[in-house]
């Protein structure tokens, strides 16, 4: 491959949005690979609090990728971005996890499809937070 077709094949990566759903991918691979290893290794009896301490990983993995490749344009200093960031997503956990217990444990439907359908949410709430309250664009 060319350089000029890798320069152009890059050229994507400028749009933050891409840059936002390819961080949102990895995170949510990462929690969903902790919330399996939870309900399958482990045997937690609670899909909600296996995907509640999951949400944790994934939000750790997800501002690290926010700070340095999606948002890296914000100069807002780091302290106030972690402290916004982790408020905002200890919130959207907490709904998420609500959410989890209510979709397995309540009305016992399958945890894969009901994490699919919680990321949508979190998904909506994290890219309108983020860009609004933590990195303030």
């Amino acid at each position: 491959m060319s350089i000029k077709r890798l320069e152009g094949k890059l050229q994507i990566l400028k749009n933050r949005s891409v840059r936002y759903v390819i961080n949102g991918l990895i995170a949510a691979g990462v929690h969903f690979s902790v919330l399996t290893l939870n309900l399958k290794v482990l045997n937690w009896s609670s899909a909600g609090w296996a995907n509640l301490i999951a949400s944790l990983f994934g939000i750790t993995f997800s501002f690290v990728g926010s700070r340095y490749f999606v948002f890296q344009e914000s100069s807002e200093p780091l302290n106030q971005q972690v402290s916004r960031f982790f408020l905002l997503y200890i919130l959207i956990a907490i709904f998420h996890g609500v959410l989890m217990h209510w979709w397995v444990d309540v009305f016992v439907l399958n945890y894969a499809i009901g994490f699919v359908v919680t990321m949508i949410v979190q998904v909506i709430l994290s890219y309108w937070g983020n860009k609004l309250l933590v990195f303030k664009l």
